[in-house]
């Protein structure tokens, strides 16, 4: 049975996961593991990586690509996340790993990652679902995508991250202000306004959640309720409600709050504005969360069970 590879580096892990295809293009995990990193530490004021980054980089994706010593290093589709991708050192960074560990990896445009989300996200909901809209907030970047068939109409990558606004917006992951939470926020609306025509909910349409960021909003919001600890949806109300609770906590104790992930803590109040503001720009009362992105559309592309063209 024929299977693919792909290693994820982005800013808290390098993740590799083999995969091979059944019927109906499910994906079926062969091996998965995951070296954790922590890189948005690693940069300096300009972005940059510095030489501590750079070693837990090669050190990180000598670990995950030894998690299978059969495993043919050629066949692994290896990439970098914008972390890296923006940084002004990327081509001494992948040059680098490359020296270090046999693996070259490549960089893939923000507009590519939205892509990839979208033919996911489009296999994980059904084609026979009608138009979707797929929001992704990554470290560096936003990635959104819809269309109405197996590959997106319109693709679009813009400049906010959760790690970005943290560092643009909240430097040295101070706790705001109510005036100062107040002014990203119209920020951020200020940001997505400014985009020409960027993509809508649609009334009969469905709009997926394909990021972490989401993934841990839902389970903070479902945490408050009560409700299921693995939510399938988060509402923009219920999104709203956790933002003040983020806010009081300051980036120590935001980890601590349940559905938080120490390790983003600290950017988790920015992911929160910028998911807000995301919805709203976009028309979305609601998304539902998904569990594949990019790594699962290039498993798909790469193992044939997605449409290409």
């Amino acid at each position: 049975m024929r299977q693919a590879g792909v290693l994820d580096v982005g800013c808290h892990s390098a993740l590799l996961t083999v995969a091979r295809r059944r019927a109906g293009g499910v994906l079926e995990p062969v091996l998965s593991r995951k070296v954790r990193l922590g890189l948005h530490q690693a940069l300096d004021r300009k972005g940059r990586l510095r030489e501590p980054g750079v070693r837990s980089v090669q050190r990180a994706v000598a670990e995950a690509v030894a998690a299978d010593p059969q495993l043919r290093v050629a066949e692994v589709f290896a990439f970098a996340t914008s972390v890296i991708r923006d940084a002004p050192n990327c081509d001494e960074v992948i040059a680098r790993v490359a020296r270090a560990t046999g693996v070259r990896l490549r960089v893939l445009p923000g507009e590519e990652e939205a892509r990839l989300a979208y033919v996911a996200a489009r296999q994980w909901v059904g084609s026979g679902a009608g138009p979707l809209l797929v929001l992704d907030i990554g470290g560096g970047t936003v990635e959104i995508a819809s269309g109405t068939s197996d590959q997106p109409r319109t693709v679009c990558s813009l400049p906010l991250g959760a790690r970005r606004v943290t560092r643009e917006q909240f430097p040295g992951g101070t706790t705001p202000s109510e005036r100062r939470l107040g002014e990203v926020q119209r920020h951020l609306r200020r940001s997505l306004s400014a985009v020409p025509g960027l993509p809508q909910a649609e009334p009969d349409g469905n709009v997926l959640a394909c990021s972490k960021t989401f993934t841990q909003l839902a389970r903070l919001a479902a945490a408050r309720t009560g409700t299921s600890r693995t939510p399938r949806r988060l509402t923009l109300p219920a999104l709203r409600a956790s933002i003040p609770l983020l806010a009081d906590a300051g980036p120590a104790r935001r980890g601590m709050l349940p559905g938080i992930s120490p390790h983003r803590a600290e950017q988790s109040l920015a992911g929160a504005l910028v998911a807000e503001a995301l919805m709203e720009a976009c028309g979305a009362d609601s998304v539902t969360i998904c569990p594949w992105s990019t790594r699962e559309g290039l498993l798909l592309e790469r193992l044939g069970t997605a449409p290409t063209g």
